[in-house]
């Protein structure tokens, strides 16, 4: 195949273009590096099955040649870019949506859009199905990010509807592991530059409110899958780590990976910021015969050198000499 990965820069995108390049496709990369980076994908330049285009999303673009899957990852996806972002944000969901499916349209390509468990808001059952419509607050500080992601999945299926085009819709759960952004603001990176720095480690609330930690080659495997999955024409599918945990107990697990002698700090908790996170994944066991095989501990001592290498490129660099 001959596959277009949106957001193909970022931490997701770029494991998806080593994936998909593996697997001998040939990959074109869009992204305006807004919150993606080109080192995600220097090692890919070279490459001759794959090409990288510069674009944002929100506006018209076209791709020359066949096109037979499109993967749209594109979209700020941690709550410091979205808050800092939330227009483009919401224009990325929607005319960047638009954008892309009306390309798969034309070149009757299968459209697999990255949606999130952000759907499901603030929820009130736990573990989370896809049956569920959610609990979501559509005008909070949040809801910029949920109700892209939400009006991103109704014109998916509004084009499947309409016009026939093959779509699969992953919602994805946290997921972790190299090339996340030291700053982008998530629980993961957080924890992990205070630990290794020895700074507090900053928990919100009381640290009782839970998340599930999916590892980036099983969440990867799991959408390579569902691409190529031959089953609905309409596929909704969880994909992360059942395996349910306390941000505190997560802080602890971070401190002893990391030998720091960080303490915890307690800060208030964000508005809307959802109390339990945990998925649901019977159907994607049941259709696509996946689960996640690595266990959050291993996970986490396989991005530990990523983030000790990139704090010590910041301290090195110019920029970072020049603030302090």
């Amino acid at each position: 195949m001959r596959v277009l990965v949106t957001g193909g820069a970022g931490f997701v995108g770029s494991h998806l273009c080593d994936r998909l390049l593996a697997e001998g496709h040939g990959v074109v990369c869009l992204d305006n590096l807004k919150t993606g980076r080109k080192d995600n994908i220097s090692h890919l330049l070279s490459d001759p099955g794959f090409s990288y285009v510069e674009h944002d999303i929100t506006e018209p673009f076209y791709i020359e040649g066949p096109i037979d899957a499109i993967l749209h990852f594109a979209s700020p996806a941690s709550p410091k870019d979205y808050l800092k972002h939330p227009i483009h944000t919401l224009k990325v969901g929607g005319l960047g949506t638009y954008h892309a499916l009306g390309l798969a349209k034309a070149k009757h390509a299968t459209f697999v859009l990255a949606s999130t468990s952000e759907v499901y808001g603030d929820p009130e059952v736990n573990p989370q199905p896809e049956s569920y419509w959610g609990h979501v607050n559509p005008v909070g500080p949040r809801s910029v990010y949920d109700e892209a992601k939400r009006y991103a999945e109704a014109m998916t299926v509004a084009y499947n509807r309409a016009h026939g085009v093959r779509i699969r819709i992953p919602r994805i759960f946290n997921t972790y592991g190299p090339r996340m952004r030291l700053k982008d603001g998530r629980v993961l990176p957080n924890f992990m530059t205070q630990a290794i720095r020895g700074e507090p480690i900053s928990l919100y609330g009381d640290g009782s409110q839970t998340r599930s930690f999916c590892y980036v080659s099983d969440l990867v495997d799991g959408i390579y899958r569902l691409l190529l999955a031959p089953n609905p024409e309409a596929l909704i599918i969880n994909l992360g780590n059942p395996d349910e945990v306390t941000v505190r107990e997560l802080a602890q697990e971070i401190l002893e990976i990391t030998g720091s002698k960080s303490t915890l700090s307690f800060l208030d908790l964000p508005e809307d910021d959802p109390k339990v996170r945990r998925p649901d994944i019977q159907r994607a066991r049941e259709i696509l015969h996946w689960e996640p095989i690595v266990p959050r501990h291993e996970g986490l001592a396989r991005t530990l050198p990523y983030f000790r290498e990139a704090l010590l490129k910041l301290q090195k660099s110019p920029d970072h000499a020049q603030a302090r």
